[in-house]
């Protein structure tokens, strides 16, 4: 195996690559040509990541297991079901699409995960982690039914086993009459520690027609012996389950085999092709690195998850000459550095903590991503890391929450709709005091439409009882989240992806007043209300129209009165949210109206009844008309029809 202590610039020299456009050009490869395919392939992950930035360690670890995979099977027939879409890098570049790798994540480019409409190779779509089992058990039980002879295969990694959902799936097919093979890409962000070669042994004797064969010709000849059958099965058990984790999948229902070394190719090829000719629920355990053939990343997997667009050095360009005022006025004072939301909360739960000893704080595998790094090493007591099981993250915080904790959950928008019904049944219905750090609301950019946070005021709304805040700035993200951790019940503060607009965040935990808007602007005819980060393009669009301009801060409940006295004195409301239209927080405003039986123009601007693609969230919300210039250009269309009709 070729490694690499660089990402190239260039694109490197790939000749065999070059000539797979289909895993078919691959099945006729000798063993010498798929070492070098992969050694190429690898090279190429490097530099197509490089070029457009994205997911990095995951892809790199199953350069040799996509190979083997679309050697060993016959896709597309055979059904190949990725979990994590982390890892679908390198099939992606061995099924049609090497070229426009370097698109990847980019607006109107190949999408970060595997996706139907994409390829026919993509068998399932994915985003979110943990459904490849049931899905692909899915696809084996249609095949049953068809009567169609199909292998499909569950590839699960990256820490996705240690979620309910994929036992539950396992639970369910090893107890069913479907061919399953389940491959655990164990890349120690999984199950289990380095067993020894004892386990490898056994995994070759395991994995050899040899053993299969007289596996399976011993039970017909034990099956006429009076418990000779259970007595064969119970050793082979107990000698699995002292040197391997099979104990656990063979109650499942499943042959286990492994673990084996998820790099050699070789012997991936020949189990992969053993497995592939069994009927039943089959188990194959693989052990990888995170990174592998790129020692960057081999030394730090985490780091390397993912990277960004490796920008060419160019010419240092001469340094920009201050901001300057009006005539006459001196310079325009900068604004504070922008900061990172998911930092701003990050401070922000350290120094509640320090105050405040009944604080605790989940999250379910998000910890970089969420900004707890800091707060799990001086609070280690009180971090509570449950792995990617979103539902058990919220009922945990319940339970703590019943005996006078105060827990802050701390979930990404696109995630915390797993924990969905947990939340009203868990917390909501028994009114516990639990607080959600809802980060990546929004339009959360390249991730695409499994990451968008695009319906969480939506779905928090309607929950009674529920408290819902959105900053527009770092300022009010830290006192948001004060004021919901002092609120006595449920609470949620979402705020978006990446940094602020540059306001000073000051040391303080004050509290922000629950319900209350912020005028920032008083014009005429008409008014914006806007939620969250889109303050920031109804200040620029206010300015233009001379309109006032409302920071509503509080999606639930609504500052009643600042919605009323807007109504009276302006002849449209223009309401502003990152969010689905359908049931947001525009909704409520026209909810209100209706209720007091208010009639008023109401314009509601949000995100349109779609998924939305995947690019950078300016390109995004220009997309969707929530830049300045389009709710600029919306609301003087708006006016101008009004004025026809009079």
């Amino acid at each position: 195996m070729k490694l690499f202590d660089e990402i190239p610039v260039e694109r490197p020299a790939t000749p065999l690559l070059d000539t797979i456009d289909t895993p078919a050009a691959l099945r006729a490869l000798s063993m010498v040509q798929l070492l070098e395919l992969a050694d190429e392939l690898r090279a190429y992950l490097l530099y197509s990541v490089g070029c457009s930035g994205g997911h990095f360690g995951a892809g790199l670890g199953v350069v040799e297991l996509t190979v083997a995979l679309h050697q060993a099977l016959d896709t597309p027939h055979d059904r190949l079901v990725w979990d994590v879409g982390h890892q679908a890098y390198p099939h992606k570049i061995l099924t049609g699409r090497r070229e426009a790798m370097t698109s990847i994540r980019q607006y109107r480019g190949l999408a970060a995960f595997p996706r139907r409409i994409e390829s026919e190779y993509d068998t399932f779509g994915v985003g979110h982690s943990s459904t490849s089992i049931s899905a692909a058990l899915g696809m084996a039980l249609a095949a049953r039914t068809q009567g169609k002879q199909r292998r499909v295969c569950a590839v699960i990694g990256d820490g996705a086993l240690t979620a309910g959902m994929a036992f539950e799936a396992l639970a369910h097919a090893g107890h069913v009459d479907a061919n399953l093979l389940v491959i655990l890409n164990d890349n120690e962000m999984s199950i289990s520690e380095n067993v020894g070669g004892m386990a490898s042994y056994l995994a070759k004797v395991f994995a050899s027609r040899t053993y299969t064969t007289v596996r399976e010709s011993g039970k017909k000849v034990l099956a006429h012996l009076p418990g000779a059958l259970e007595i064969a099965r119970r050793t082979e058990e107990h000698m699995k389950g002292m040197v391997s984790p099979a104990t656990l999948f063979e109650e499942m229902g499943f042959n286990y085999i492994g673990p084996i070394d998820g790099h050699d190719l070789p012997r991936l090829i020949h189990t992969l092709r053993t497995l592939r000719d069994l009927d039943g629920p089959q188990f194959l355990h693989i052990r990888t690195s995170k990174g592998k053939g790129f020692r960057p990343a081999e030394a730090d997997p985490i780091g390397y998850h993912a990277i960004t667009k490796l920008e060419k050095e160019t010419a240092t360009s001469a340094p920009k000459a201050p901001a300057q005022g009006p005539a006459g006025q001196p310079p325009v004072a900068p604004r504070a550095k922008p900061r990172k939301y998911c930092s701003v909360f990050g401070d922000w739960l350290c120094d509640m903590a320090a105050v405040d000893k009944r604080l605790i704080g989940i999250t379910p595998a998000m910890r970089e991503g969420s900004d707890l790094i800091r707060f799990s090493k001086e609070y280690p007591e009180r971090y509570f890391d449950v792995a990617i099981a979103e539902q058990h993250a919220v009922t945990l915080a319940a339970g703590m929450a019943c005996e006078k904790m105060k827990p802050v959950v701390a979930i990404y928008s696109t995630f915390l709709q797993r924990g969905y019904d947990q939340l009203i049944h868990d917390v909501a219905v028994q009114q516990l005091d639990v607080t959600f750090a809802i980060d990546r609301a929004g339009l959360v950019g390249e991730d695409g439409p499994t990451h968008h946070g695009a319906l969480d005021l939506s779905y928090l709304r309607c929950v009674p009882g529920m408290v819902i805040l959105a900053p527009a700035d770092e300022a009010e993200c830290r006192a948001m989240l004060s004021a919901a951790y002092h609120h006595a019940g449920p609470a949620a503060v979402r705020y978006p992806r990446g940094t602020g607009p540059g306001t000073a965040v000051p040391d303080h935990l004050e509290a922000l007043e629950i319900g209350r808007a912020e005028p920032r602007r008083r014009g005429k005819r008409v008014a914006l209300l806007a939620f969250g980060s889109l303050n920031v393009p109804a200040a620029e669009a206010a300015e233009r129209l001379d309109a006032t301009h409302l920071n509503m801060r509080s999606v639930k409940p609504l500052d009643r009165d600042a919605v009323l006295e807007a109504a009276r004195h302006h002849d449209l409301l223009v309401t502003l949210e990152d969010n689905a239209v359908a049931g947001g927080a525009g909704s409520a405003v026209n909810e209100l109206l209706a209720s007091e039986g208010v009639r008023a123009g109401v314009l509601n601007l949000g995100l349109p009844d779609a998924f939305i693609e995947h690019g950078k969230p300016a390109e995004l919300l220009r997309e969707c008309g929530l830049d300045a210039e389009s709710i600029e250009a919306s609301i003087r269309q708006r006016l101008d029809r009004e004025g026809q009709r009079e």
